[in-house]
């Protein structure tokens, strides 16, 4: 059963809940559940704050009791539900139905390149990085099904929208919460290719990636479905791999398992940028011996064998962290992990380079 509870919002900036005799941060979906007010009565899903979760360690709102029970719906709709057969259940236009008069096929279709992100903290690095090298570069964002959090919990896709560096964010399959929604990661890439405008696609999951510790079972294997989409769309695809110097779990040392169980299975050709870097210098921590670049490189070319194209791209870890995005992953600063960051600032930079002049 849902770990449902009673209480009563006593802060809304950052939204707080008393439940029983302890106050708890909360979150609420204000797009599914309304505007949250001091002394409204919610009932709030307690089961991440128990369980001491990272990414989404706060209770949820499901309901606003005082004033959350009048909701219209969509003024406008089609016959299509996010978070079906939930008690979230609600209504779309996805970003799949065709433009009017337009046809569904057209020779003249454009091919923007696709970069697949393997979890989140690779969004702003690697548009940033793609910013730099194309400025003006209008880059998308298409969020997939692997992430624990909702569209409208990204800080990065917020700020990155702010200054202007994405162009849109599409929520696709079972992720929602973004500017527009799509039913598949495959109808998001089309709708991105054909109406959207964007001259370069980012696609990965979004905040909070979900794992398990198993070679399947966790949220970077969506990475898999998205590159899949993407070759079969005939897209130019990219994979930023997930790489990490101090990372004190061993299946996420030098390259995690998540991006080699991914280049391992998929079935086309892809291109996998990997930053020039020298780890000299830089604290990679004891826990799980030392990374160093040969040995990075070792476990690419190892996992991609002669079917995908390892290329070796600059980054500029320096200006990256002078811009005031997100500089820590999973309690790690850039200074600490710097190979985190500098994987998807080479992934971004290749993506600029593959966008027709």
């Amino acid at each position: 059963m849902l770990k449902l509870r009673r209480g009563i919002v006593v802060g809304t900036d950052p939204l707080t809940v008393q439940v029983g005799d302890e106050r708890r941060p909360a979150w609420a979906d204000t797009g599914l559940v309304g505007e949250m007010a001091d002394g409204d009565e919610v009932i709030v899903n307690t089961e991440a704050a128990d369980l001491g979760l990272g990414s989404g360690g706060f209770d949820v709102v499901h309901v606003n009791l005082t004033r959350g029970l009048e909701g219209s719906g969509p003024v406008s709709g089609e016959h299509v539900m996010k978070l079906n057969y939930t008690s979230l259940q609600h209504s779309i236009d996805p970003v799949e139905v065709p433009e009017s008069g337009r046809p569904e096929d057209s020779e003249s279709t454009p091919a923007p390149p696709v970069l697949v992100l393997p979890l989140h903290g690779h969004l702003a690095p690697s548009t940033w990085a793609a910013a730099q090298a194309r400025p003006g570069l209008r880059i998308g964002y298409v969020q997939t099904a692997g992430g624990a959090l909702p569209g409208g919990m990204s800080r990065d896709v917020a700020e990155l929208r702010d200054r202007g560096l994405l162009a849109g964010h599409v929520t696709a399959g079972a992720a929602y919460g973004g500017e527009d929604e799509a039913v598949t990661t495959l109808g998001a890439l089309d709708a991105a290719a054909r109406r959207l405008g964007w001259e370069a696609i980012l696609c990965g999951p979004g905040p909070g990636i979900l794992g398990s510790a198993t070679h399947y079972g966790h949220g970077g294997i969506a990475a898999l479905d998205s590159a899949h989409a993407a070759l079969a769309l005939g897209l130019p695809t990219l994979v930023s791999p997930r790489l990490s110097a101090s990372d004190p779990r061993q299946r996420h040392r030098g390259l995690s398992h998540h991006t080699e169980r991914v280049l391992r299975l998929v079935l086309g050709s892809v291109r996998v940028p990997v930053p020039e870097i020298d780890l000299a210098g830089w604290p990679t921590g004891e826990e799980a011996g030392t990374v160093d670049m040969p040995s990075v490189l070792d476990a690419l070319h190892g996992a991609c064998d002669d079917r995908h194209d390892v290329e070796v791209e600059p980054v500029d870890l320096d200006a990256y962290a002078k811009s005031g995005l997100a500089t820590r992953t999973m309690g790690r600063t850039l200074d600490e992990d710097p190979l985190f960051f500098a994987a998807p600032l080479a992934a971004g930079r290749a993506l600029a380079d593959r966008v027709r002049a």
